[in-house]
């Protein structure tokens, strides 16, 4: 397998990186890497982009932020893959609903409690139900090797 990665800084990098004048990158391209490699490596971004912005949170945090639950919705989620790859690199459970286009929903009940048509929001909120929930399997010198392949790519990506 290569270690293809993909910074997707195609107008900079945000949080937690706040770099405005990063540029996305590809690294780690060989003359066997194809449209497959470049694909798991974009999807393998997302993770690594998710897992820096919640270690950037667990510095903020009070409490216990050890014990990360992450709820996902949207296109993407419907990617077994993604979300186990998610997992793995978060090395925490990945909780994806019923309902994948939550966003949505939000929006809608929001204009029907606004039209009182629909309940209460402790109401509604009891109403997200998990499909799956995805645990993390990858062992931890993998997940830490890949995580250093990570942060090297987005140094070296950083004006």
């Amino acid at each position: 397998m290569q270690d293809v990665i993909v910074v997707p800084a195609f107008v900079g990098l945000g949080a937690p990186w706040w770099d405005a004048e990063a540029r996305g990158a590809v690294y780690g391209l060989t003359r066997n890497s194809g449209p497959a490699e470049i694909a798991r490596a974009t999807l393998e971004a997302v993770a690594f982009q998710t897992n820096d912005l919640i270690a950037a949170m667990r510095k903020d945090w009070k409490g216990d932020g050890a014990k990360t639950v992450l709820r996902v919705d949207g296109g993407m989620t419907a990617s077994d893959w993604t979300m186990q790859r998610l997992a793995d690199i978060l090395d925490a459970p990945v909780d994806r609903p019923v309902v994948l286009e939550t966003t949505a929903l939000g929006a809608a009940w929001l204009a029907g409690s606004k039209a009182g048509v629909w309940p209460k929001q402790a109401a509604f909120a009891k109403s997200w139900k998990a499909e799956k929930r995805f645990s993390a399997k990858m062992d931890g010198k993998t997940r830490t090797a890949k995580l250093k392949l990570w942060a090297d790519a987005v140094r070296r990506t950083l004006s």
